[in-house]
């Protein structure tokens, strides 16, 4: 526990971390809030339509008579839940390619890269559109559309992991762990998966503001999540789709683009502070760039 509080103090030195800490940590509160909602997320009409920003509605409420305040707290929480499920899924098979195909080399590297390359040139956003409209009830669901988006978004970090991995698969620690007879999974566990960790951390917060993007771009286009469920993108998509701008409704629009444009910068900083701190070699690359 003293290490992880050390490590937090240490990265509040970086001002980019502790201002995206910052950032997070409101939209992680936010996103609590949401279960404290006196509105019901998908009814409408529960309050006078189209009020600016007042004391009573702190953002102001929209045309279909909902507070955009409690609206935006339920679409902060299921925009980082489509989130999370994006990464953490994405990650366990990045993870799993990345380390077994640059550890055993030769015919399995070349058929698991093989795989993760031809993910990679896939016009993933035509497939997720077409996926999309044929299982439209199916991508409803928060869990099933976290899972299709992690299909899409594993390849590139596996690569980087495999190239971790093979470079410490030369080293001395590792080829003594082999000649001492050490189980495979037990070398992965113990002497491989610990050192790509940093890579892990990062690549999780980059796959998150991902997800958030590719999740906003259906719902922009009528797909994915229900409109009526809020998400950062079902907001923005409703707002445009009821002309909000052209009613003189600009809090309605105004508030799911910012808080979009909040949490990208947050997930960024977080994992640039992230990765130099952890990787001190990207810091001096940055620096020599």
């Amino acid at each position: 526990m003293r290490k992880l509080i050390g490590l937090f103090y240490d990265l509040l030195k970086d001002y980019r971390f502790t201002i995206s800490f910052i950032i997070f940590l409101f939209l992680i509160i936010l996103a609590i809030l949401s279960f404290f909602s006196p509105y019901n997320p998908q009814r409408t009409y529960q309050v006078p339509s189209g009020l600016p920003p007042s004391k009573n509605h702190i953002l102001g409420t929209n045309w279909l008579g909902q507070d955009v305040f409690w609206q935006l707290t339920f679409a902060v929480k299921n925009s980082l839940t489509i989130a999370i499920v994006t990464a953490f899924f994405s990650r366990i098979i990045a993870v799993i390619v990345g380390i077994f195909a640059g550890y055993k080399g030769g015919k399995t590297d070349r058929i698991l890269i093989t795989v993760g390359d031809t993910t990679m040139v896939l016009p993933f956003l035509i497939i997720l559109i077409i996926i999309s409209m044929i299982l439209k009830d199916w991508t409803n669901n928060f869990f099933n559309l976290g899972l299709l988006l992690a299909f899409f978004s594993w390849a590139w970090d596996a690569r980087v992991i495999r190239s971790q991995i093979l470079s410490l698969r030369e080293r001395d620690f590792i080829k003594v762990a082999v000649l001492s007879g050490m189980p495979t999974m037990r070398i992965v566990r113990k002497q491989l998966l610990p050192h790509v960790l940093p890579i892990i951390f990062t690549t999780f917060i980059n796959n998150m503001s991902w997800a958030i993007g590719m999740e906003i771009t259906l719902a922009y286009l009528g797909l994915g999540i229900d409109p009526t469920i809020p998400t950062i993108g079902t907001m923005l998509q409703t707002a445009i789709y009821r002309q909000a701008l052209f009613m003189g409704l600009w809090w309605w629009l105004a508030t799911p683009i910012v808080t979009a444009i909040l949490l990208f910068i947050a997930l960024y900083w977080l994992s640039v502070s992230l990765s130099e701190y952890l990787d001190p070699r990207a810091r001096f690359q940055r620096v020599g760039a």
